[in-house]
């Protein structure tokens, strides 16, 4: 686990330098990449505390922010059930109607 964990980081560390200089993975537009990434850093997100997330990788948290204010991923979370106002039935578009 010591060794998944400092590799993890080590990942972790590269992508907030990179980040540091851009707004995205890949420059200054949102790309496949982006779209591909998010949901994992997602995932980690949920170990802050054992990765030190918030504070160690403040240009990660940055572009997760972003991302995450994306209308396109708010009604991602919400139709995978993820959300806090996640919907019940995906039928037809007015299931997204609030």
């Amino acid at each position: 686990i010591d060794r998944a964990t400092i590799e993890v980081k080590r990942q972790l560390d590269v992508l907030d330098k990179e980040l540091a200089t851009k707004k995205y993975l890949c420059g200054d537009q949102y790309s496949i990449a982006d779209i591909a990434l998010w949901p994992w850093i997602r995932s980690l997100k949920n170990a802050d505390t054992f990765l030190s997330f918030s504070k160690d990788y403040p240009h990660l948290v940055a572009w997760f922010d972003t991302i995450k204010e994306r209308p396109a991923v708010k009604r991602g979370i919400r139709v995978t059930g993820f959300g806090d106002d996640a919907v019940p039935e995906r039928h037809s578009k007015d299931d997204f109607i609030s």
